[in-house]
């Protein structure tokens, strides 16, 4: 039987479906732009920080269910992992944000606020989806968990600090995206991190992880829905008038998501890791938290703004083009780790016996 027989039957019908959804999202809100002319009034009756309040749920809670996935107690067992801990470092904070800002330049120089707009996709570094892609290819679920925690923790600390050195040459307010990152980022996560604590102390771990998140990540989808139509609402003249920008900003995405797994992939066979740590790192070093993208072009830019769009057209093309890498993994697994398989297969044979 073949090894990606079935991929697809593994993953729940939001994730399996997520790049429709966010099609029809768009679809949404471009309809109701059409309609309900003045819906921007609508969304900032109130705001927090920048944002408007029912925006601001929104992005909030698409980022707290993901954050309470997150084993954060086995942070510090990434410290044991000097070698897959240092080259995740560099896969996540030196390739990839070099990679997206020399991607933006070249294909979107004229652009500035689609080129900024991915830039912020770049710096903004995996988070929980990581974890389906990461399973689906046979990679390494206890040490990409740890990695995305680590990540988590590393964006409270260097996402102000990359924004600020990659797209300096505008009038960009330091403490303007610290206070963005800390609002939408920093909150959810100390709010996923006291759930994860609070309740697996009262109810037990098995009950934490196979009750009560699978019960809560799938609503994760409704925050980041209701902003992708939010945004396409206010968005919708622009994108009914230049449909190719669209198509455009889809083209260095497209490129970085590919190329950073393949080079990821690369550079772990090099240094010699196991499939497992190969997949592990390679879907960590590709995937992006494209919630806190939007979440900080909205907030440092505003909705109505280039730079916002560009972020929302990340998961678009994230999505479908993580889940074929699943597929490729896989097939590379059967020609670049034959004899990992084989060791594998006498294994099986011996615990049968």
């Amino acid at each position: 039987m073949s090894e990606t027989k079935g991929i697809t039957k593994e993953m729940s019908f939001l994730d399996k479906f997520l790049p429709v959804f966010i099609l029809v999202a768009m679809a949404i809100g471009i309809v109701l732009s059409q309609i309900v002319p003045d819906i921007q009034k609508v969304f900032e009756f109130a705001q927090i920080d920048t944002v408007s309040l029912p925006i601001a749920i929104g992005l909030l809670w698409m980022m707290y269910p993901v954050l309470a996935k997150v084993q954060y107690e086995k942070i510090p067992e990434a410290l044991k992992e000097y070698k897959l801990f240092g080259t995740s470092i560099f896969q996540n904070w030196v390739l990839g944000p070099i990679f997206m800002f020399v991607l933006a330049w070249i294909f979107l120089a004229d652009f500035e606020g689609y080129r900024q707009g991915i830039i912020l996709v770049g710096l903004a570094r995996c988070i929980a989806m990581v974890l389906i892609w990461n399973m689906l290819a046979g990679g390494d679920s206890e040490k990409c968990a740890i990695l995305v925690a680590l990540n988590s923790v590393f964006q409270i600390f260097f996402y102000t600090i990359y924004a600020w050195i990659f797209i300096g040459e505008i009038d960009l307010d330091f403490l303007d995206i610290a206070r963005s990152v800390f609002i939408f980022l920093g909150i959810p996560l100390i709010a996923g991190f006291m759930t994860r604590e609070i309740l697996r102390r009262k109810k037990g771990d098995n009950w934490y992880n196979s009750i009560f998140i699978p019960k809560l990540g799938p609503t994760a989808i409704i925050g980041l829905l209701f902003t992708v139509i939010a945004m396409f609402s206010m968005q919708g003249e622009k994108i009914l008038a230049k449909p190719f920008d669209i198509l455009r900003i889809s083209i260095p995405l497209l490129i970085y998501f590919i190329g950073m797994f393949l080079i990821s992939f690369l550079i772990s066979i090099l240094l010699k890791f196991k499939y497992a740590e190969t997949v592990t790192l390679s879907f960590t070093a590709a995937s992006n938290n494209f919630e806190l993208a939007i979440a900080v072009a909205i907030a440092t830019f505003g909705i109505n703004t280039d730079q916002a769009l560009a972020t929302v057209v990340g998961p678009l093309i994230e999505v479908p083009v993580l889940l074929l890498l699943v597929y490729l993994a896989l097939w590379l697994k059967k020609y670049l780790f034959k004899n990992e398989m084989k060791i594998e297969s006498v294994k099986k044979e011996v615990s049968r016996s």
